[in-house]
């Protein structure tokens, strides 16, 4: 797991980039709400709205990025305010808990803004729990998140805007359908009632930290879409909070809350967050607990029996995540993943068709934006395939079936790389076997994604070794295509993934 993190590629050194301005974006906005004259309080609270403004906005473009940012407090603060005016009515407070998770969930089907405003709404009213917000605090609290919003915003598209000089990153919605057949609607409904378990039993548990609870049901949903997804999420979430409470015993309860040394390690804890999260949620939650039990420790209320509750409100969310996705409109494994599997062979022969385009002449042809969708769709197709790899998986045949097409999609996105590089080479050429070869990977991927049932894949003829580098990348992807039939139609027709 360790070496996953240190080891794991950071082309460009994007995750070194987004890690390192996070920590001077949120620490810039945390002293300007010092330098403001906030309470701790309201430095918290400004903390957390630059972390948001810097973490969860993931639009496709900088001018889309900017619009979003400018839209969080719209969101934040109206919910603040109610956060604050219901916080002494029990009931009230519970039930606008639950109805901010459900539209925070489903925003999601507006794409990467509705996200990133789902994500503020809850992550605002949750915070309100944790602060214990009244009325009289609001215009502390507005101006201390209005205030951190500008200034990370001043971070990200001013001082160390490094995207203005990436390509814009594509986009990849999930699987359409409507009504209960949209995914983001049978979320919205998992995640309501998964969160009001962890409502009623993480408040018998506790009646002063029940909101832990409700916490680990929402952030267990965020960037899943499958059953098996959420189940794997919910394990690594407990996971990393054990890891990090170990190391808050250690590290955060000894320091008893002194403010210098306590401050340089939440510095570090904000740079794990932002440097772990694209390649290990474990790792992620450890420094997110870590964080949580340094913030405590500056209010003055650490101590071992707390980290002990978290860990306990933690497990009851996972549980309420768990039982929701088991037993309310379950979304099965097969059904996403098969969708996202579908959606990546078809961007191959994108990426294909164009490429030939290109070859044979015409100006406008660029597969260069269709090669970083098929990457993005590849990450998708991993999410979604983790719970049949992971150790746990009893399922010993499906694993290794799992395991073999994430390696024959890998197979097929390295030549298809290979095949753009190859057309990026104004002296590279058309050959007329390159129509060919296009026209076999297209029926390849038809009768993959959406030929009759007795449509097999073409088989593949015997090729002599091309001398052409195109040509070859072209024949490597038959080969990856055709050796994918096998593990996506077994011979007894059952599908890659259990219903």
């Amino acid at each position: 797991m360790l070496k996953r993190v240190f080891v794991a590629p950071d082309p460009g050194r994007t995750r070194l980039r987004f890690a390192t301005r996070a920590v001077l974006g949120i620490g810039l906005a945390v002293a300007v709400c010092g330098l403001a004259g906030h309470s701790l309080v309201g430095a918290v609270i400004g903390g957390l709205a630059a972390l948001l403004a810097l973490f969860t906005v993931t639009d496709a473009t900088v001018r889309r990025q900017a619009v979003t940012t400018a839209s969080l407090p719209l969101v934040g603060l109206p919910v603040l305010a109610v956060a604050a005016v219901v916080h002494d009515r029990p009931v009230v407070r519970d039930l606008v808990f639950l109805a901010v998770v459900g539209a925070g969930v489903y925003a999601r089907r507006w794409g990467p803004r509705g996200h990133s405003l789902g994500v503020f709404a809850f992550m605002t009213y949750f915070i309100a729990q944790f602060l214990q917000a009244t009325p009289r605090q609001l215009p502390e609290l507005y101006a201390a998140v209005v205030l951190s919003v500008l200034v990370a915003a001043a971070v990200r598209f001013g001082l160390w805007c490094y995207e203005r000089r990436l390509p814009p990153a594509p986009t990849v919605a999930p699987p359409a359908g409507a009504g209960l057949a949209r995914i983001t609607t049978r979320q919205a409904i998992q995640a309501t009632v998964g969160a009001g378990f962890a409502l009623v039993v993480g408040q018998l548990v506790s009646g002063e930290r029940w909101y832990w609870a409700v916490g680990a049901t929402w952030w267990i949903f965020v960037n899943t879409t499958s059953r098996g997804e959420t189940l794997v999420r919910g394990f690594r979430r407990v996971l990393g909070t054990v890891l990090g409470i170990g190391l808050a015993v250690l590290a955060a309860v000894p320091l008893h809350g002194a403010a210098a040394p306590s401050v340089a390690l939440i510095a570090v804890c904000v740079f794990g967050i932002f440097y772990t999260a694209a390649v290990s949620y474990t790792w992620m939650m450890l420094c997110v607990t870590l964080l949580a039990g340094l913030l405590y420790g500056l209010l003055g209320v650490l101590d071992p029996a707390l980290l002990a509750l978290r860990l306990v409100e933690t497990g009851v969310g996972a549980l309420g995540a768990v039982l929701a996705v088991l037993f309310v409109l379950p979304v099965t494994t097969h059904r996403v993943t098969d969708a996202w599997i579908q959606r990546a062979l078809r961007s191959v022969h994108a990426c294909t068709a164009e490429t030939a385009a290109r070859l044979a002449g015409d100006p406008d042809a660029d597969p260069a934006p269709g090669v970083a969708d098929l990457e993005l769709l590849l990450a998708r197709v991993r999410l979604a395939v983790a719970p049949l790899v992971h150790p746990l998986n009893p399922m010993l045949g499906r694993k290794r079936r799992a395991r073999r097409v994430l390696a024959l999609l890998d197979d097929c996105a390295r030549e298809v790389r290979g095949l753009v590089a190859v057309a990026a080479d104004p002296e590279a050429s058309h050959d007329a076997r390159l129509a060919a070869a296009c026209w076999r990977v297209q029926a390849a991927v038809e009768a993959l994604t959406g030929g009759p049932a007795e449509q097999g894949v073409p088989a593949l003829a015997p090729q002599p070794p091309a001398a052409e580098p195109a040509l070859a990348h072209l024949h490597g992807l038959e080969r990856a295509l055709a050796e994918l039939a096998t593990p996506l139609r077994a011979p007894s027709g059952s599908p890659l993934v259990g219903a």
